[in-house]
């Protein structure tokens, strides 16, 4: 596969995908980003512009199945979709900032530059901070099967009732019905897969998997609350903003945005019926503190600078503000973030990352989540028929120790996978992974 742009998105997907051993070439105009991906990657590295189709040939586009265009430049990515179905019949995944090519208006546009695909993290990042201000003091929360299973992460507190408790304590203090099952720990910069002998400890930032039924229960043993904020501020109203805003509205929260630019706010005012929209900066201290930020529920910072966004948010917790997410393009921030006091950080860059690796997984894999703290992956795979896992029970399938099943989905009804869980063709289940051990997830649930 060829992607272009070697940019933290760029290389972070090559990264995952070089290490499961698929062949990878990444190209990029900066000599300096190339040198760079050149000493970490073990992947084909082209220095030059991905809209030039001398480059994409020293890429090896013409033996290519999928072509990734996450450059920050949409013009480039556009013609390096076209250049690709000249050259080769991959398949185009294309990320795009401007709001207007990635429009129904554009759809003509996209379709004759070939693109398969549109990546728009800005949706995906509105969605992402939505339903974090579901469930205040987690850190991460996705959704699979259409809702029926969340993926939780948090970080545990001191005074949660799972601190000190091992995990076989708590599964046999739920038996027989247990309705989550934690997945992932990392703990001091370490990620492990979970098993029955680890004894949680304060501070540890943990993946869990739960159905809707042991939502309420896995809340109360992360000491985590469940209540959508009433009082929240959007600083920043660029179009994730917006997106956060009207679904706010819909749920009946009348959020406030602060805006820099005035014919932004004007435009926002006359768009949203129930936000109140102030022109302004969001690091303007003196407007923070007369629009009440040390009563904010929820302060969201998301402007597309990093460095007043952070400084946004500490200010807004320094006030007084019951919690703060920020928004930080720049990936290597995140785990700093969450160091310095800030109660959750997310990136519009996993988003584009993950919907690249959804794609590239395909097959039996619906869906994938990965994670910036933390090498874990979580996958949703269907058991295809005649695959190893069709008819065999979980605790007889091969599994490497770096691989946990998590839950089965069958007619609909999501269970804790148990050694007893006899798996049939047509189940999904979810499995927990760190990235060694997808290919052997892959021969395990994938037809042979």
């Amino acid at each position: 596969m060829v992607i272009v742009g070697a940019g933290e998105v760029g290389m972070y997907v090559a990264d995952r995908l070089s290490r499961e051993g698929h062949d990878v070439a990444l190209i990029d105009l900066d000599r300096d980003r190339i040198a760079e991906a050149d000493e970490v990657l073990d992947a084909l590295t082209v220095q030059g512009s991905g809209s030039s189709p001398v480059t994409l040939a020293a890429a090896g586009i013409d033996r290519a199945s999928l072509l990734v265009a996450v450059s920050d430049d949409d013009e480039t990515n556009l013609v390096a979709s076209m250049i690709a179905k000249q050259l080769s019949s991959a398949t185009t995944i294309v990320r795009l900032e401007s709001d207007d090519l990635r429009g129904t208006d554009a759809s003509r546009l996209r379709k004759a530059m070939g693109v398969d695909r549109v990546i728009d993290p800005d949706q995906e990042t509105a969605e992402e901070i939505f339903e974090l201000l579901q469930f205040p003091g987690a850190s991460e929360i996705f959704r699979m099967v259409g809702g029926e299973v969340m993926v939780l992460g948090a970080r545990l507190p001191p005074d949660a009732p799972a601190v000190g408790r091992t995990l076989h304590d708590l599964a046999r203090e739920h038996e027989p019905h247990w309705d989550f099952l934690i997945g992932v720990v990392t703990r001091r910069g370490q990620t492990i897969i979970a098993r029955e002998d680890v004894r949680l400890e304060a501070d540890d930032h943990l993946r869990v998997v739960c159905n809707q039924r042991g939502r309420r229960q896995l809340l109360r043993l992360l000491g985590l609350a469940r209540d959508l904020p009433r009082h929240v501020m959007l600083l920043g109203g660029g179009h994730t903003g917006r997106i956060l805003a009207e679904r706010l509205e819909r749920r009946g929260v009348a959020p406030v945005i602060i805006e820099r630019k005035p014919a932004r706010a004007e435009e926002l005012a006359r768009r949203l019926e129930r936000t109140l929209v102030l022109q302004g900066e969001i690091t303007d201290s003196d407007l923070l503190t007369d629009e009440g930020v040390s009563k904010a529920d929820v302060v969201v910072a998301l402007t597309g600078e990093d460095d007043a966004n952070i400084l946004a948010c500490l200010f807004a917790k320094a006030a007084g503000a019951k919690e703060t997410i920020a928004v930080a393009h720049r990936l290597s921030l995140l785990p700093l973030l969450r160091s310095i006091g800030i109660d959750a950080a997310l990136s519009p860059r996993t988003a584009i990352a993950n919907a690249v690796l959804r794609y590239v997984r395909g097959g039996e894999v619906s869906s994938v989540m990965t994670f910036l703290e933390g090498e874990a992956e979580v996958l949703e795979v269907d058991v295809r028929e005649g695959s190893m896992a069709d008819g065999a029970l979980v605790a007889e399938l091969p599994l490497p120790k770096d691989v946990l099943i998590g839950m089965v989905i069958r007619g609909g009804n999501a269970e804790i996978a148990r050694g007893r869980t006899r798996l049939h063709d047509q189940d999904r289940v979810i499995v927990f992974a760190l990235p060694k051990a997808v290919p052997q997830v892959h021969r395990i649930f994938g037809a042979s």
